[in-house]
């Protein structure tokens, strides 16, 4: 890595070229008045090897003009491999073991963990305000990692009172990744009930699926579509009536979103896809990271996200 010669945002991810934010950033740089700062993508594999990431982080740290960098597919790797870099993380980066936003303040680096603030704003704008009290429904969770652990902490926050899920069930290939989870869920202040499904890879979660009651959410949250290619489920699976399909991811093949559009009118399915939790996550660190004071809604929210619309 060379050393910047304008502040400059890092985005660590594992196919940065193809993100849409390389073409948005600049139109954002001059609508929040960053004068001249970039935005440079580095791409891992994933589960790469823990040097790197310990190596990118020194970087960032110590480089000046390094301001930061937004995190997607890497957030517990790259801490489990370079957390004592860190001066401070914040309540959700210890509570979850993950980061997605680097910054600095001065000379110390900070992490957090947005995901669960974003997430949750993104799946608020969709789901009706007392869904799960009315509804009795329950949560499909395909992937156990950093988006659904901060998705699971905003529908089981004890301010939701009685309005949340009945029951969580997640699946995910890496028995690992579903400990972590769930030691994890054992320090959240409000429990219900959760299941952790271990599956074989290439063997999709339809009976799970299948086995939900009508309204409940379903979540692509394994990264396939985008990072990987496949979907968590097959073009078999059985979705309940009238359940909500959230798929994380907002570009690639996304095949999980054609399933669930396919039955949309049989199943009277609610589709979304990741593009507002995308834009929220990137306003998100770039306010952090430049230290801004952006709202979450109004007037100045609204204008980034026409910018952004311009280059979907």
């Amino acid at each position: 890595m060379e050393p910047a010669q304008i502040p400059t945002l890092y985005f660590l991810g594992v196919s940065t070229a193809g993100s849409s934010m390389m073409k948005i950033f600049p139109g954002w740089a001059k609508e929040l008045e960053l004068g001249e700062a970039r935005l440079v993508g580095l791409d891992f594999k994933l589960n790469d090897d823990p040097k790197r990431y310990r190596e990118t982080v020194h970087f960032i740290k110590h480089d000046p003009l390094s301001r930061g960098a937004l995190v997607t597919s890497h957030k517990l790797n790259l801490v489990e491999a370079s957390r004592d870099l860190f001066d401070e993380l914040d309540v959700f980066a210890t509570l979850m073991s993950e980061v997605s936003c680097i910054a600095k303040n001065g000379p110390r680096l900070t992490g957090t963990a947005i995901d669960p603030i974003t997430s949750g704003i993104a799946l608020d704008s969709f789901l009706p305000a007392d869904h799960w009290e009315r509804s009795g429904a329950e949560v499909l969770l395909l992937g156990a990692g950093g988006a659904a652990i901060a998705l699971t902490w905003h529908l089981m926050h004890e301010a939701r009172g009685c309005n949340h899920p009945k029951h969580i069930h997640v699946t995910d290939i890496d028995a690992g990744r579903l400990d972590h989870m769930q030691r994890i869920h054992q320090a959240f202040p409000v429990q219900i009930p959760v299941s952790y499904h271990l599956v074989k890879p290439g063997y999709p979660a339809d009976e799970r699926l299948a086995a939900l009651p009508a309204h409940s959410l379903v979540v692509n949250a394994t990264g396939m579509g985008k990072d990987q290619p496949g979907s968590p489920i097959s073009n078999r699976a059985r979705w309940p009536d009238f359940a909500y399909a959230w798929e994380l991811n907002y570009r690639g093949e996304r095949p999980f979103l054609h399933q669930a559009t396919a039955q949309q009118e049989a199943r009277s399915l609610v589709i979304r896809d990741g593009w507002l939790y995308f834009i929220h996550g990137w306003a998100r660190v770039i306010a952090e990271v430049f230290h801004l004071d952006l709202p979450l809604d109004g007037e100045r929210f609204e204008r980034l996200c026409e910018v952004a619309l311009q280059h979907r």
